[in-house]
C-alpha cells in the first residue's frame, strides 16, 4: 500500500509540473492574401516607363507566392502582352500584430519568355488583418512600397531601367506617398 501511495503521489507531481511548462500554441496570429494587386511603375523612360501590370496571388505569412493570374496593362516593346510571354517568382514574409497591423516585405520577378528582360521588384507591405490569436485572418488594404529595376536583354536599351513603385491590393485606390 506504501508503494502504491508513492507512486500515486509521484504521477501527480509529473502532471502538475508538466502543466506549469506547456505552451500555448494558439497565440500566433496569422494572415493570408488572396486576390488581385495592381502595381504602377514610377521613373523609367521610354518603354521601360510603360510597365504597369497587375498580378493575382496567395500567400500566408510567408513564403512563396501562389501566383494564378498576371497581365501588364501596356507592356510595349520589352514584354508580349499573351498570359504565357511571361513567367513570375515571388515572395513574401509579413507579421501580424495583436492590434492588427501587418508588415513586412514582398519581392517579385517578371521575366520573358521571349527574351532576357527581367523586372525585379523589392518593397515593403503593410496592411490590416482580423485576424486573433489563433485564427487565420485576411489581408485587407495592403500596399507595398518599393524600387524596381528593369534588365534589357541584348538589342533594346530601352528595355532597362529603375525606379519605385506603388502596389495596391484589390480594388482599393492609393496614391503615391
Amino acid at each position: 500500500m506504501k508503494k502504491l501511495a508513492i507512486l500515486i503521489v509521484l504521477a501527480l507531481e509529473i502532471a502538475v509540473c508538466g502543466c506549469g511548462s506547456s505552451k500555448n500554441a494558439n497565440t500566433e496570429v496569422n494572415t493570408q492574401t488572396t486576390g488581385n494587386w495592381e502595381a504602377q511603375l514610377i521613373g523609367g523612360t521610354q518603354q521601360a516607363s510603360l510597365l504597369n501590370f497587375v498580378v493575382t496571388f496567395s500567400v500566408t505569412n510567408s513564403g512563396p507566392l501562389d501566383i494564378t493570374g498576371f497581365q501588364f496593362f501596356n507592356a510595349g516593346a520589352c514584354f508580349g502582352n499573351d498570359i504565357n510571354s511571361t513567367t513570375q517568382s515571388g515572395t513574401a514574409n509579413f507579421t501580424t500584430a495583436g492590434t492588427g497591423n501587418v508588415t513586412g516585405t514582398l519581392n517579385l520577378t517578371i521575366k520573358s519568355t521571349n527574351s532576357a528582360n527581367s523586372i525585379a521588384l523589392t518593397g515593403n507591405l503593410t496592411g490590416t488583418s482580423n485576424a486573433s490569436s489563433g485564427t487565420l485572418g485576411t489581408l485587407s488594404n495592403g500596399v507595398v512600397n518599393g524600387t524596381w529595376q528593369l534588365t534589357g536583354g541584348a538589342g533594346d536599351p530601352s528595355c532597362s531601367g529603375s525606379g519605385t513603385f506603388l502596389m495596391c491590393q484589390g480594388t482599393n485606390t492609393c496614391t503615391a506617398p
